[in-house]
């Protein structure tokens, strides 16, 4: 099942690159160039919407909370994408109902990485297993930062939506650092978190496994930094 995605958004050439990017993906995309007109669209048809926040006559904030107010479109997923890039802006769109934000300029890699996974969060977009009589308390939703996205559930990395082959140790440091950015952590808090409690683990063996794990990330290798006399932390690029 494709999702039908709508982009509200009043800058077209943004509109026709979204589209354009998104259809390849095989979605299925429509544009409204004023939260106006998308309201009078038959909104209950699509499973996700893209939402600007600066447009004239009618703001995203409004927007959002106008769906969000109606019971045929209030479960719906909404990620904005704005120029907005405060962390006010931020939690605004994330407290009045969006499920993830979007800065501009954005790459497209990191937009189709959040878009997949927010419909993963989506009970009809959930795989087969998980959307059928099955407890949904069990499904754990991506986990992404820019074009990197890690699927908790098939225990796979990605990046750019192409596979990167990580062991067993490897990818629960990936998971352990992506959920814990922008702070040093000890090796011994490290070991805690990644390794079981009834295994020794030397420091050698963190070094090492780090080390390798920054090689397969290619430029996000970088981000994994190393504080001497500390340990090791997943920075956020600026």
């Amino acid at each position: 099942m494709n999702a039908k995605i709508l982009v509200v958004d009043d800058e077209e050439s943004l509109c026709d690159i979204l589209k354009f990017n998104l259809e390849k993906e095989g979605y299925s995309v429509d544009c409204a160039y004023s939260a106006v007109d998308a309201l009078e669209m038959d909104l209950t048809q699509y499973q996700l919407f893209i939402v600007d926040i600066m447009m004239e006559r009618l703001s995203g904030y409004d927007f959002v909370q106008r769906l969000r107010a109606t019971s045929a479109t209030e479960q719906l997923p909404i990620i904005f994408c704005s120029a907005l890039n405060g962390e006010d802006d931020k939690v605004t769109g994330l407290n009045i109902g969006g499920d993830d934000y979007i800065t501009k300029p954005f790459v497209i890699p990191e937009v189709l990485a959040r878009v997949r996974a927010v419909l993963r969060r989506s009970k009809d977009f959930m795989p087969k297993a998980f959307r059928e009589g099955n407890d949904l308390s069990t499904y754990l939703p991506d986990v992404t930062y820019r074009s990197i996205r890690i699927d908790q559930n098939e225990k796979e990395c990605y990046i750019d939506e192409k596979a990167v082959p990580l062991t067993r140790t490897e990818f629960e440091l990936m998971l352990f650092f992506l959920t814990h950015r922008n702070r040093i952590y000890s090796r011994e808090e490290i070991i805690s978190s990644v390794w079981s409690s009834d295994v020794f683990v030397s420091n050698r063996t963190i070094d090492t496994n780090i080390t390798r794990l920054r090689k397969k990330l290619g430029e996000y290798g970088n981000n994994i930094i190393t504080r001497l006399g500390f340990g090791y932390g997943f920075k956020e690029s600026d």
